[in-house]
This record gives C-alpha cells, structure tokens and sequence, in this order.
C-alpha cells in the first residue's frame, strides 16, 4: 500500500480554524466579503469563472466538464466540498491538488488577515482557494457551492462566465428551506444579470422558480428539455441542441444518473465552443471518486476477497434512487449494503428506493464522526423500510460477516461522503 502523506502541518492549522465561529454552518457573505478585502479582493482576479450549484450531481458534473477542458489544453482550476481523504482534495490549481506546503502558506497567509475575527471553516478555506487561483494561472476556475447558493461562501463573484445548476431536490432543509421551491431559490441565487445560465432535469416547481430569477437578471437560459436534450439510445449517449447531434460513449462515472449529469457538462462546453472530440473526452475521462467506485486494492480489498467491494457517498432520498437506479442496470448478484449516515439525514428516505436491491444492511457508525447517526438507528430505519438489518462495530467486522455467508457477494459500503472518506484513507 503507497505511504501516506504528511499532511499534519495543515491538518494543525485546519482544526484551529475551526474554533473560529461557534458554528459549523452559518450563511451570511458578510464576514467573506471582509476577509477578501483584506486579502486584496481575490475573487476579481479570477481566470473565467464556471460556477456550480444544484442537490445532486454538482461534482459529477464539475468532473466532466474539467475533462473535457483538459482535453483542449486548458489549465483548470477546480474548486470542490467536502473532501474525501484529505482536505486538499478541494483545491486544484492548474490540473495538479494544491501541495502541502502552498496550503499551509494560504491558510497562514488567511489565518493573519482574518485578524481573529468570527469565520466559519468553510468561509476562510474558501478565501484561501480563491487566493491561490488568482494567484495562479489558469484558463477557467470551476467553482462548487458548497451549500445552496444565495449566501454561499463561493458566491463572490460578480461575473462569471457561465452558471449551472444541477437537479434540485429536499435537502439541507434547516438551512435551505423546507419545500422544494425555497430550496430551488436559494441554488438560484448564483444566477447574474446577463450571464448564461444551464439548468439541469428538474421539478416544475423547481424550474419554475430558476427560470423566473433568470428572467429578471436577463440570464439567457439554456435549460434540459428546452435548449437541450440528453438520453441513452442503444448503449450510447445521445445529446442534442441547437447546434447539432452528438452521439457519444456513455458516460465512464457508473450509474444512469450520470447522462442527466454528462448533458448538462456538454451544455457548458458547446456553450464554450467544444467540439465532438472534446464533448467524448469529457464524458469518458471524467474521474470522481466514491461514486459507485470500484474498490481494488487495500486492507478492505484483501478482507473481503472474491467479494466485489463499491463505495458511494450518495446521502439523501435522490441520492438513494440513484444508487438503486445503478444496481437495478449491475449483473444480477446478491448485494449486501454496509451503511452509516449523518443524523441530519432523511435516512428512510435514502433507504426505501434501495429496500429492492439489497439483500442485507449492515448499520455502523461513522469512525471519528461526531454528528454521525447511531448503527442502531440506522439499522431501525432499514429494518423499517424492509431491508433485513445488522449492526457491525466497523466496516471491516461487516465485510467479514458477509463473505462468511457469501465469498461472492457483492459489497456496498455506502450513505455518507465522511464514510466514504474514512475508506479511502483506510484504504491509502
């Protein structure tokens, strides 16, 4: 297994950062806007700026349309959350994870001009990745809302080159609202005057409420089943607009949901002025970890032997149909689920699409994660919804349990991105 690398120089510095705001989330631009000034206003200095907000399929969809820049030559700047194995993983300059020793240096650099004043976490990481893109450069800066939208901490800049949102569902409500339009308002909230705007598949209600802030910025709207159309024909990936018809590959990130998410990424670069080649590059290069990953090496890989072992961080109801809607298309093969979840999750609303699919669902809780749910709870919530439910103490107690009543079981460790992080740096 590849030695891990060190990063306790910003993992130090991370978890000071975090005592600077009594809360974990709390959404306002305001203490953004001040820190920027005093770090010289970044966030004008950005190369281009594609900025991403939606439910489910943000990062999916970042991922493609990186790919595809990346094979026209261009040098991207991607801006991703939360991360999965370490915290670098949200700050990519020029194609390349920002180095250990560059993070440490922008967090001391932000940690000096905050000047012990109130920021989340997130407000002050978001600052630093903003300085260290404008710092480098680069041909387009893609930037991921973290949550929402509206008062995101990535929602600083006046004019981007182009916006994009995602399929909009029920999630984050204490934050976002409690129906469907609330929270397709707030992700509406990255819409600017005159910038084009693609929208993903989504609710009418949801739609509805996007196209009409779109309508009052003057955003031209290139929207999923008006400007453009995207399906799977044949094995292949069909999209079209008004520039033509493209026939493509499916999509190499696993999974149905991936088309909707491939369609709205090849909007955003035939909008940029991608040709055919490009389009097949962003949709057969992508890479996106722990969505619907195969697992091959390491200590879990090893336990669980003939077994097949995936890992997804889907987490909330949509996310659950789309894991059900993957496994619906897999080889017929008894699958057995090792599920934690957070305790701000609808987790029988996760569990219900998957109650079909699943042989079993061994419940634990997350390692190291205080706001995780309970195994026994989560075990309640499956047992509720049909599934037959166990509680393990870890994920490796749980495979081994399962390849001893099946070596050729198919293993899912799935129902939490901090989870599926855990695995990952189990797993090197």
């Amino acid at each position: 297994m590849t030695a891990l690398p060190d990063h306790s120089r910003s993992d130090a510095i991370l978890a000071r950062m975090m005592e600077f705001h009594p809360k974990i989330i709390d959404l306002t631009l305001d203490r953004v806007h001040r820190l920027l000034a005093a770090l010289g206003h970044p966030e004008r200095s950005l190369p281009p700026v594609i900025h991403i907000a939606g439910t489910n399929g943000k990062g999916s969809t970042q991922a493609m349309i990186r790919a595809g820049l990346e094979a026209m030559g261009k040098r991207v700047h991607a801006y991703t959350s939360p991360h999965l194995a370490w915290f670098h993983e949200r700050i990519r300059l020029a194609g390349d994870l920002i180095s250990e020793e560059a993070l440490t240096a922008l967090l001391d650099e932000c940690v000096a001009a905050n000047g012990g004043e109130e920021i989340t976490f997130f407000e002050i990481t978001t600052c630093a990745a903003l300085l260290a893109f404008a710092r480098t450069p680069a041909d387009y800066t893609l930037l991921e809302v973290g949550l929402g939208g509206r008062l995101d901490a990535t929602n600083v800049v006046d004019r981007p080159a182009l916006t994009i949102i995602t399929p909009v569902s029920i999630d984050h409500q204490q934050y976002l609202g409690e129906t469907l339009p609330e929270i397709a308002g707030e992700k509406a909230g990255i819409i600017k005057r005159m910038v084009p705007c693609i929208i993903g598949p989504q609710a009418a209600e949801g739609l509805a409420v996007i196209e009409a802030r779109a309508e009052r910025l003057g955003a031209p709207v290139l929207a999923f089943g008006q400007q453009w159309q995207v399906w799977e024909e044949r094995g292949r990936l069909i999209y079209q607009d008004e520039n033509g018809l493209l026939d493509l590959p499916l999509p190499n990130l696993p999974g149905p949901h991936q088309i909707q998410n491939a369609g709205a990424a090849l909007a955003a670069l035939r909008h940029l002025g991608a040709d055919e080649e490009t389009c097949e590059a962003a949709v057969t290069r992508a890479y996106w970890p722990a969505r619907m990953q195969r697992l091959t090496q390491g200590p879990l890989v090893e336990t669980a032997g003939l077994a097949e072992l995936w890992l997804d961080g889907g987490h909330n109801p949509a996310g659950g149909e789309a894991l059900a809607a993957t496994l619906a298309r897999m080889a017929p093969r008894p699958t057995h689920a090792i599920c934690g979840m957070l305790n701000t999750k609808d987790v029988s609303g996760y569990m219900r699409p998957l109650a079909g699919h699943l042989a079993s669902l061994h419940a634990i809780s997350i390692p190291g994660e205080k706001n995780t749910l309970p195994a026994e709870i989560t075990a309640e919530a499956a047992a509720s919804v049909g599934i037959p439910a166990h509680i393990a103490p870890s994920v490796a107690e749980a495979v081994r349990s399962i390849v001893a009543d099946q070596p050729h079981a198919r293993i899912l460790i799935c129902g939490s991105l901090y989870l599926a992080g855990s695995i990952l740096r189990e797993n090197g």
